[in-house]
């Protein structure tokens, strides 16, 4: 794992979902950057033979939720509140995601065309992840449940 990978805390959740999720030991052998590369990187060349009009499969869909997933296990890590992933996508891509924290959205995002997700370098997944998770922070800070 490179540097910037250790002190991300989002990166290393993500990690551990994906090697979890890993039953017949497919992704043993790569680092965690050539993992998360090849699970999220899209080129600018990749993404021309991807049509623009297309159903999403389920690897894809999994893949995405996989991020929120890393989302709120890092956030429960912190923070010690139970989160949920809550995810709805259609068969053509459209879709919203959200993470819940007792009764406080901390993350959310809509998808369109969710067949052609993907970040550009490994290094906009690990910016994206931490102003998520970071944003998540904030969120629930400002409107947490009063305690009683």
């Amino acid at each position: 794992m490179s540097e910037q990978t250790e002190i991300n805390i989002f990166t290393e959740e993500l990690v551990r979902q994906i090697r979890a999720q890993d039953q017949f030991g497919t992704w043993g052998k790569l680092s965690d950057d050539e993992l998360l590369t090849k699970k999220y990187v899209v080129t600018k060349e990749d993404l021309k033979n991807i049509p623009m009009i297309a159903d999403i499969d389920e690897m894809k869909t999994a893949d995405i939720r996989m991020i929120f997933q890393a989302i709120a296990l890092a956030f429960e890590r912190k923070t010690g509140v139970m989160c949920n992933v809550l995810m709805e996508m259609s068969h053509e891509g459209f879709g919203r995601c959200a993470v819940v924290a007792d009764k406080v959205v901390i993350s959310d995002k809509y998808f369109k065309d969710a067949h052609r997700f993907g970040y550009r370098t490994l290094e906009k997944l690990y910016d994206d992840g931490e102003k998520l998770l970071n944003k998540a922070f904030t969120i629930y800070e400002q409107y947490k449940p009063c305690e009683k």
